[in-house]
C-alpha cells in the first residue's frame, strides 16, 4: 500500500515509470501494481526532480519600484537602490513577500532555493525575517540562507559583526563580496577570513565572486587556493564569476583547473549577468557571462542560478528555472541534445549537489519530492518551458493543474498534412 503513486511518467534519462511513495520517501521506482490513497496519471508526462535555485536574493524580491525605477540597469545602480530600499522596508514587507514569491516557486516545482540575505544592517530585519521564512515553507520548500554582507565585508564598517551575528542566529552559509571592498587587497583580506570563518564553523561557502567586466578582478583565485588551505573542496561555490568572461585565454587556462583540482562550483546566473554585463561597453558589446563550457568540459560543477525576480536589479522574473536554463543555453551556446540535457540537469541534480541536497532526486529512499511537466522529455520541456501538472513536495500534493490541450478547429489544406504542435503527446489538431 502506497499514499501516492505516480503513474506512468517518464523520467528524465527517458525510462517510464511508476513512482510509489509512502510518508515523505520514494518507496518504490518501476512497475506498480499496488493500492494507492491517491493516483497521478503521468502517462506521456516528464516526471523529474523538483527544480532548485542556488542563487536567489530573497529578502529584495518581488520589490521592483520601490523606492523607485533602476534607471540605468546597472549593478551599481541596483546595489545604491537597495540601500535606499533597506531604510523604509519593514519586517512584515519582506516576509510577505518572500512568502508571495515561495507561492510562486512552489506552483512552478521549485522546491530547494538558497537564497543570500543582507547582513550590513545592524537590525538584521532581513536576516530575521527570511529565518521566519524558512520556518513557515520548511514543509515544501528548502530554503538555506546566506549571510551576504553586501556592502563588503570591510568596506560597512559593521559588516563582520553582522555577519557573524546572522551566522549565530542560524544563517547556513558564508557569503560576501569581494569585488566590491574598497581595494582588491580589501576583496583578498575578505575572502581569507570568509573562508576561515566557513572553516571554524563546519560551514559551505558561497560568495559574490567577481561580478564586474574588469579583467583583473581575480578573487576566484584566492578562493580556489583558500579551498585547498582550509580544506573546503566540495563546499565552496563562486556566483557570477563574470570578470572570467574578458578575462585573456592564457590565466583562465591557469584558473580553470586549479577551481577543478579544488572542487570549487561555478553558478553563474544567466538572466541577470546578461541585463547588467557590459553595460559600459559600445560595440562590440560584453554579454558577460562566465566560461560554462569550458568549466564542465574539466569536470568543474556549474549550476544555471534565478538571481533575482523584481527588484532593484531586475525588472522580469518569473521563478522559473526553465526560463533561466532557456535563457543559460543560448548565452552559451549550448544547443546540442547533450548540452541541452546538460542544461536541464544544471537546474536539478547539480545545483542540489552544489546546495548539498543529501536526500534529493528519483531514487529510493530519497525525499518524496517530484514535479510532473506537460512535456515528453526534458529538451522539450526547455524548449516549451510547459504547464506544471502536479507537484508532490515531500510526499503531498502540493500543486494540480488541468492540461490545457488546444483543439484547433481551421480549414483543411489541399495535399498538405498539418502537424500537430508537440507540447504534448495528448494534443489535438483538427
Amino acid at each position: 500500500m502506497f499514499d501516492l503513486i505516480v503513474k506512468g511518467g517518464t523520467l528524465p534519462d527517458g525510462t517510464v515509470a511508476d513512482i510509489g511513495i509512502r510518508g515523505d520517501r520514494i518507496a518504490a521506482i518501476g512497475q506498480i501494481e499496488a493500492e494507492a490513497g491517491q493516483v497521478i496519471d503521468a502517462t506521456g508526462d516528464l516526471v523529474s526532480p523538483p527544480f532548485v535555485d542556488p542563487h536567489f536574493h530573497m529578502d529584495a524580491t518581488l520589490s521592483y519600484g520601490t523606492p523607485r525605477i533602476n534607471a540605468s540597469g546597472t549593478l551599481l545602480e541596483g546595489i545604491g537602490l537597495w540601500g535606499e530600499l533597506k531604510q523604509v522596508m519593514t519586517f512584515e514587507q519582506v516576509r510577505d513577500r518572500a512568502l508571495e514569491y515561495c507561492d510562486w516557486a512552489a506552483s512552478l516545482g521549485l522546491l530547494a532555493i538558497r537564497s543570500h540575505v543582507d547582513t550590513c544592517d545592524d537590525s538584521l530585519l532581513g536576516v530575521e525575517a527570511l529565518l521566519d521564512v524558512r520556518k513557515q515553507v520548511a514543509p515544501y520548500i528548502d530554503l538555506q540562507l546566506v549571510a551576504f554582507p553586501q556592502d563588503g565585508l570591510y568596506r560597512d564598517p559593521t559588516a563582520l559583526a553582522n555577519t557573524l551575528r546572522a551566522l549565530d542566529m542560524g544563517v547556513d552559509v558564508v557569503g560576501g563580496i569581494p569585488h566590491f571592498e574598497r581595494s582588491m587587497e580589501d576583496g583578498r583580506a575578505s575572502v581569507t577570513a570568509l573562508c576561515e570563518i566557513a572553516a571554524e564553523r563546519g560551514l559551505m561557502v558561497d560568495l559574490h565572486c567577481d561580478e564586474t567586466d574588469d579583467p583583473l578582478s581575480r578573487h576566484i583565485e584566492t578562493l580556489t587556493f583558500e579551498t585547498q588551505r582550509l580544506g573546503l573542496q566540495g563546499r565552496v561555490a563562486g556566483s557570477h564569476l563574470t570578470s572570467m568572461h574578458s578575462m585573456d585565454n592564457y590565466y583562465v587556462s591557469k584558473l580553470l583547473p586549479l577551481m577543478a583540482e579544488a572542487q570549487v562550483a561555478a553558478i553563474p546566473n544567466p538572466l541577470i549577468n546578461i541585463v547588467l554585463q557590459g553595460r559600459h561597453d559600445t560595440y562590440p558589446k560584453r554579454r558577460g557571462l562566465t566560461r560554462v563550457k569550458e568549466m564542465q568540459a574539466l569536470g568543474i560543477a556549474v549550476g544555471w542560478g534565478q538571481d533575482c525576480v523584481l527588484d532593484p536589479w531586475y525588472s522580469l522574473g518569473t521563478g522559473d528555472m526553465l526560463d533561466v536554463a532557456f535563457m543559460g543555453l543560448h548565452v552559451a551556446q549550448m544547443t546540442s541534445p547533450a548540452e541541452m540535457r546538460r542544461c536541464f540537469d544544471m537546474v536539478t541534480n547539480v545545483n542540489a549537489s552544489i546546495m548539498g541536497l543529501a536526500d534529493y532526486g528519483l531514487r529510493v529512499g530519497a525525499q518524496a519530492s517530484l514535479v510532473v511537466l506537460d512535456a515528453g522529455n526534458p529538451i522539450e520541456a526547455l524548449r516549451l518551458r510547459p504547464d506544471r501538472l502536479c507537484v508532490v513536495a515531500k510526499g503531498k500534493v502540493i500543486a494540480q493543474r488541468q492540461r490545457n490541450d488546444t483543439v484547433l478547429s481551421l480549414p483543411e489544406r489541399p495535399g498538405s498534412v498539418r502537424r500537430r504542435h508537440p507540447a504534448h503527446s495528448g494534443g489535438t489538431a483538427g
